[in-house]
């Protein structure tokens, strides 16, 4: 499985953009804003990656996430959503966004999508929804020093709530840190147990101030 493409960046088409890596070249498609935040042809490029299989098909999709990444591969495990119609989800929310309106059950949201009708956008919501929070609380890319061995960090058992992976997803989902660690102090005596009900509590209580 490839996992993630880094290379010199060759082109970039409408809709993917080719990077060649140990003197392969790999078309990777992607969404609009991706194929904006690349650099120039010539300069070096990363993505994180999705290969497609089919009987007569193969293709790589490009993410500059792991949390895009991720987003697509629930979006597509959802009947009636193909890659295009979740890179279209993608390109049209960006991860944040496409979390944030499913953990709140928003399907209007969803709906502003090309290609995604009311019942689609319904069943995107109820399907995902508990898959959520596992999401956002993907750590962003932090670049490592050579040779330096990740930390291992101990999660909570998933009937507990854990306030740190909460403000975790908030701040990911672009939340002042502040104001979402008030926000998690506030409803968490009122939220079901699970990490996943605290951070729905909270973001309901977060658009209510909107």
């Amino acid at each position: 499985m490839i996992g993630k493409i880094t290379g010199r960046l060759d082109h970039v088409g409408e809709d993917y953009a080719l990077i060649e890596a140990a003197g392969v070249g790999y078309i990777l498609y992607c969404a609009p804003a991706t194929l904006a935040a690349l650099p120039r042809p010539g300069e070096e490029a990363s993505l994180y990656t999705e290969l497609v299989v089919r009987e007569d098909l193969l293709q790589l999709y490009g993410f500059r996430t792991l949390a895009e990444r991720e987003w697509h591969r629930l979006l597509t495990s959802v009947q009636g959503v193909g890659a295009k119609v979740s890179l279209a989800i993608l390109g049209a929310l960006g991860p944040e966004g496409v979390s944030r309106a499913i953990a709140l059950s928003d399907a209007a949201t969803i709906r502003t999508a090309p290609g995604v009708g009311p019942k689609l956008a319904a069943r995107i919501v109820n399907e995902l929804a508990d898959k959520a929070p596992s999401v956002t609380a993907l750590p962003p890319p932090v670049a490592s020093p050579p040779g330096a061995t990740p930390r291992k960090t101990a999660s909570a058992p998933a009937t507990e709530a854990s306030p740190a992976d909460a403000l975790s997803a908030l701040v990911n989902l672009g939340y002042d840190r502040a104001e979402a660690a008030r926000t998690i102090a506030e409803v968490a005596g009122e939220a079901p147990p699970g990490t996943a009900s605290l951070i729905k509590a909270a973001l309901q209580r977060l658009s209510e101030r909107l």
